[in-house]
């Protein structure tokens, strides 16, 4: 085909690229169908010559500050038209004639928003995407002025504005803490009883008749490390295996048990390495119970309705499970019911056999208390209230454990009524009520507030 001048050709696509230094319109030459131009464009994106003969630079429009670049990056991403590129687009596109424009963009949701916007003819994919990717190679050449390094350097920057943005807005409040800390408990949980175990292996050569008087993990580590040599154990240290035992019976048991011992002797050196590693097991137990203090109060901050209804253990491991609150809160009650059991799930269709009856909701209390024709009933009426719980937990603004309260009276009625009969009240009073609490427990927090931005003020007047 026969290079003809740029000029001679009746433009009528244009391509919008968005980059981290502006808005960037190129205008494509016309060809009977736009299809036709495929492969050219295949051919010439890695040749910025050929390209050049394909596209050329309408208009630029670089952005004028960093907080700029990031308000038009997020309007994008989330398919909104801003108002600097709907001027930029108004501005530059070529309006009336006897063909109307049409405009290239990369992205679907952009363009529908666009076409209703402007009332533009869009195209996206084929020729567009090849076009597109071309320019992306290409752009710093493209465009006067700018240079390779001035591009790299706006794309950096912009990516960790929006990075950060994108962090400190998360619609999923602070529920990434939970998961790690639920992560972390189930880890720990399995280390302290693998190493709780290889104490009392070690330690159970030289005084056997321990393990069988003390079945408490930490607490026998608290023992092995007080302890030591058995044949040191005297009267006098009664009171203090009394304060770990919390029974004498017991305390005395094992000063008993110390004189009679059938175990070996061991060696001071082996005693070191034994105490070393109990007050590992120890401080890691200690430590467990202060991460479940943290886990609860995390519960409590970004999901109390949840907690206050299954447990803050139960709780965070479906959160988890789900990957977020706002996932779990999209949940059906039939998803959320059997949450944690896909194994068994899928095997189950496959096989065409039972499927289960719940997954991680198992492990409340409620299942447990149930007789065993009412678990797969309790069950489903749990994880309803439970899709309730996450939901009001995930949309309101003010946490607050009212709702869950009254979710989990709910559950004991229905209970009593599978054992009993008592027929339980109707869910539309029970929320009722709770909205009247929740309605009073946020003007008495506005009221607090008020009071202590008063008291503030008056400090620093």
């Amino acid at each position: 085909m026969k290079h003809l001048g740029f000029c001679s050709f009746l433009v009528l696509l244009h391509v919008l690229f968005e980059h981290a230094a502006g808005y960037a319109l190129f205008a494509v030459k016309e060809v009977e169908d736009i299809g036709m131009l495929l492969p050219q464009v295949e051919q010439s994106v890695l040749n910025l010559g050929k390209f050049s003969s394909v596209i050329k630079l309408s208009a630029f429009f670089p952005f004028k500050s960093a907080q700029g670049a990031l308000e038009n990056i997020n309007a994008v991403s989330e398919g909104v038209v801003h108002a600097d590129l709907k001027l930029f687009l108004e501005t530059n596109l070529p309006s009336g004639g006897k063909k109307k424009a049409m405009l290239g963009v990369s992205d679907a949701k952009l363009g529908a928003a666009l076409q209703e916007e402007l009332n533009l003819s869009i195209q996206t994919g084929g020729v567009v995407a090849e076009i597109i990717r071309g320019v992306r190679l290409h752009f710093h050449s493209l465009v006067k002025g700018l240079t390779s390094q001035a591009a790299s350097k706006a794309q950096l920057g912009l990516g960790h504005s929006y990075s950060r943005a994108k962090v400190k807005f998360n619609v999923n409040r602070v529920d990434n803490m939970i998961i790690q800390s639920i992560a972390l408990l189930d880890q720990l949980d399995k280390d302290i009883n693998t190493f709780s175990m290889r104490v009392r292996e070690w330690y159970g050569y030289h005084f056997p008749e321990l393990m069988k008087i003390v079945n408490d993990n930490s607490m026998y580590c608290k023992l092995a490390k007080m302890i030591g040599n058995r044949k040191e154990l005297t009267e006098e240290m009664l009171e203090a295996i009394e304060e770990i035992t919390m029974d004498s019976g017991k305390a005395q048991a094992i000063l008993d048990s110390s004189r009679s011992s059938m175990g070996m002797d061991i060696s001071p050196i082996d005693l070191i390495n034994i105490e070393s590693f109990s007050s590992r097991v120890v401080s890691l137990t200690s430590y467990r119970q202060e991460l479940q203090a943290y886990l609860q109060s995390k519960m409590g901050q970004v999901a109390p309705n949840l907690a206050a209804l299954i447990g803050e253990v139960v709780g965070a491991r479906l959160i988890s499970h789900a990957g977020s609150l706002t996932n779990l809160a999209k949940y059906p009650a039939s998803t959320v019911q059997i949450l944690g059991a896909e194994k068994a799930l899928f095997r189950a269709l496959k096989t065409r056999g039972n499927t289960p009856k719940y997954g991680l909701i198992f492990h409340s209390t409620f299942i447990g208390r149930a007789a065993a024709k009412n678990k797969g009933r309790i069950s489903r009426y749990l994880a309803n209230k439970c899709t309730i719980a996450s939901r009001i937990d995930c949309f309101s603004e003010v946490p607050t454990s009212v709702f869950g309260d009254k979710l989990r009276d709910q559950v004991e009625e229905r209970l009593a009524f599978y054992e009993t009969g008592e027929v339980p009240r109707k869910n539309l009073d029970v929320m009722k009520e709770a909205v009247i609490q929740y309605r009073v427990l946020v003007i008495v927090n506005l009221k607090s507030e008020s009071k202590m931005r008063a008291r503030n003020r008056k400090l620093f007047q």
